[in-house]
């Protein structure tokens, strides 16, 4: 199991060449206020002085740490690999291979690179120092050291260093695999900690939360901190150890750490006898090398999961990327046929990604034709905006005065149903231009779709187009130009189907015949049944309100009468069969005599039985004609539209393509890379050899190893 710590410091290494921090490795992270001990701690652990130190805030940048444990034969073998003198040096990740045996140099260099990204004006950064700590005197450990936490800016920090810092340590400490080592001195009120405070944020269970109490040799006289380290005060699940750090003073006269490790065990042992074997830096350094190494156990098959699926991952980013291109020609010829491919794939519904969240190419043609259009058009109202003096209007202006209409039954001895033919044209006319505006419609919504299709392509089928922006965009606006050239081709078909149906009223349509025919016979019925129940002093062939009594002339369809006085007092010329005139209102002025022509014509008043009668039978008929027309407009549009748009475009896209984009003079130009997608595929390759690095890594762990 001890194993475990170099294992991560591995895989740390591995992720420190490419500058990731995509997985969250084990570590623990130091928290505290500036001022409690946190530089003290680390440098006790390590046993060197290496840490920068001074008033207010030092700490700018987080330090990961790696303690990297080597035994006299391991580092007599570095030492003469690395031509190391000595038997503790570091080494930093921005100086490459440098190998420090010089402390005082490491600290020095840990002030410079600080400096060289925060700046020199008490900024922070999260831009963390990598620095590796090889020794006899240390077990393996990784530690991150924080800026301390503090509340009002100093100098020349900015003012909302406060936020600042609290967001850095957050950033770190939220980490699921980060052990939080919380520091608050001995002489502060525990309760008051902000250290365990900020811990809390993240770990309420305190789960994954050490506290460590310093300074015990300051706390007042009379005082002590039993009840703080046996956890009577602030309960920690994985414990509460207390250590003595050096004195400033201490540190001025280069008291060594050895020196104060000695003399804390004695202090410990005068003032704490009971808890001296479990306290102290020894006992701190051995615990965090326990929890790490049991931490690491647990988060390892997660881990594992997390490298593998990211490896998988990058590998098909890279793959989207593809590779530097070599021959401009075949490369431009294959994203074009692909492209084509792809386009149609999409419409006939066999391409390779499907869309999930609606309904796209081929399918959703296949909606607008016979959901969208379908339902439209049954919508329409056969005799919509059509009133009943509409209608009546329509018969009188077609009749006049010798009216020609069509029989719907056989001249003899049944009586024929007389419609004026022009006035049922006019009206059915009215009726069948209505379908245009929905077929229109319906052409321009397959339009849009196939415009929608060219997106669809780009975004799943053929990602690799985007590697080439300029390639992508012509082959965008090809595709457009040739959808643009074929919709006023389309429009100006489907408004000839409607023309088509407008150029000729069939009143000869089988199905328009048997509509006839069974209206006919109802009508005919309805005429007998009010014959009998008409008295037996009144003829049959005359009108209980008097009026035009005639019969048609089989050959002229003219009405020839005699004048008979109805109620109205109105009265026709028997001689010239001009119909009755209509009522006029009595002169204004008694003895004047009044103008005819002046007289308006009644428009409002209640319609007689024959004119009501007319009236329905129009509106059937028209009713019955427009269905006719319908339904061939309901065929008829979806198929000129697959051919005219389409199957046209289908069929014609590849050599469009071809024709317009595979020219020599092109190639340059339409294949130039986007600028940063050779960085981002050499950061992707880099990332994903790193990955497939840490797999190995984690795969050499024995199961022997996690217990």
């Amino acid at each position: 199991m001890e194993a475990l710590i170099p294992v991560i410091n591995k895989l740390q290494d591995v992720f420190n060449t490419v500058g990731a921090d995509i997985i969250q490795l084990p570590q623990i992270a130091v928290v505290g206020t500036q001022s409690s001990g946190k530089s003290s701690v680390l440098e006790s652990l390590v046993g060197r002085d290496l840490l920068p130190r001074g008033t207010g805030i030092v700490t700018r940048r987080p330090l990961i740490l790696q303690l990297v444990h080597v035994d006299s034969d391991d580092r007599r073998k570095t030492s003469e690999e690395n031509g190391v003198d000595g038997e503790e040096w570091g080494k930093f990740l921005h100086t490459k291979n440098k190998i420090y045996t010089d402390f005082d140099e490491i600290r020095q260099e840990i002030e410079q690179e600080t400096e060289r990204i925060s700046g020199n004006n008490k900024g922070i950064s999260d831009e963390p120092i990598h620095l590796k700590i090889f020794s006899p005197h240390v077990v393996n450990l990784t530690l991150v050291d924080l800026p301390g936490i503090t509340k009002v800016p100093v100098g020349d920090q900015p003012k909302d260093i406060e936020i600042q810092i609290r967001e850095l340590i957050l950033k770190h400490i939220s980490n699921p695999n980060c052990i939080i080592l919380a520091v608050t001195a001995a002489n502060t009120d525990m309760a008051t900690s902000e250290a365990l405070k900020v811990a809390r944020e993240v770990d309420p269970d305190g789960r994954r939360t050490l506290a460590v109490v310093t300074k015990l040799d300051l706390m007042d006289a009379g005082t002590d901190a039993m009840d703080v380290l046996m956890g009577r005060v602030i309960p920690v699940k994985l414990g509460l150890i207390g250590v003595v750090n050096r004195s400033q003073l201490d540190i001025n006269n280069k008291k060594s750490v050895a020196d104060a490790i000695r003399d804390e065990h004695a202090f410990l042992q005068k003032k704490y006898p009971s808890l001296a074997n479990r306290n102290g830096t020894k006992y701190l350094a051995r615990t965090l090398n326990r929890l790490l190494m049991h931490h690491i156990r647990d988060c390892l098959p997660e881990l594992k999961t997390r490298i593998n699926v990211l490896a998988a991952q990058y590998q098909s980013l890279l793959s989207s990327y593809g590779e530097p291109v070599e021959d401009k020609s075949a490369t431009l010829l294959q994203l074009i046929t692909k492209f084509a491919a792809e386009y149609c794939n999409t419409i006939e519904g066999t391409a390779k990604y499907i869309e999930t969240a609606e309904l796209c190419g081929g399918a959703r043609i296949c909606y607008i034709f016979h959901e969208t259009f379908g339902r439209t058009l049954e919508s329409v109202d056969p005799l919509g905006g059509l009133t009943t003096i509409d209608v009546l209007t329509a018969i009188r202006n077609a009749t006049g005065l010798l009216g020609k209409g069509v029989s719907l039954a056989p001249v003899g001895p049944r009586p024929a149903l007389f419609v004026p033919e022009v006035s049922f044209e006019l009206l059915v006319k009215r009726q069948v231009k209505r379908l245009e505006e929905p077929s229109l419609r319906c052409v321009e919504l397959v339009h849009e779709e196939m415009q929608r299709i060219i997106q669809h392509c780009s975004n799943y089928s053929t990602q690799e187009l985007l590697r080439f922006p300029k390639l992508h965009d012509a082959i965008v606006e090809v595709v457009t130009s040739l959808l643009r050239k074929r919709l006023p081709v389309t429009n100006e078909m489907v408004h000839n189907l409607v023309a088509i149906e407008l150029a000729y009223i069939n009143t000869k349509h089988p199905d328009f015949a048997d509509a006839c025919g069974v209206m006919n016979n109802n009508i005919e019925e309805q005429r007998r049944n009010r014959m009998r129940e008409l008295p037996s002093a009144v003829p049959r062939d005359k009108g209980a309100g008097g009026g035009l009594q005639g019969e048609q002339d089989s050959s002229s369809g003219s009405w020839r009468g005699k004048l008979k006085k109805g109620e109205d007092g109105a009265m026709a010329d028997e001689q010239n069969g001009r119909p009755p005139q209509a009522p006029f209102p009595a002169s204004p002025l008694k003895g004047h005599a009044v103008n005819l022509l002046d007289v308006p014509v009644p428009v409002a008043r209640k319609l007689s039985a024959r004119e009501q009668r007319d009236c329905e039978v129009i509106e059937r008929l028209i009713k019955s004609y427009f269905l006719i027309v319908r339904k061939n407009i309901q065929d008829s549009v979806p198929k000129a539209v697959m051919h005219f748009l389409v199957n046209h475009v289908k069929d014609s896209l590849q050599s469009e393509l071809v024709g317009q984009l595979y020219k020599a003079g092109l190639l340059d130009d339409l294949l130039t890379e986007s600028e940063d997608m050779a960085q981002r595929r050499s950061e992707a390759a880099d990332m994903l050899k790193a990955l497939q690095k840490a797999s190995q890594v984690i795969a050499e762990i024995r199961e022997t190893h996690l217990w």
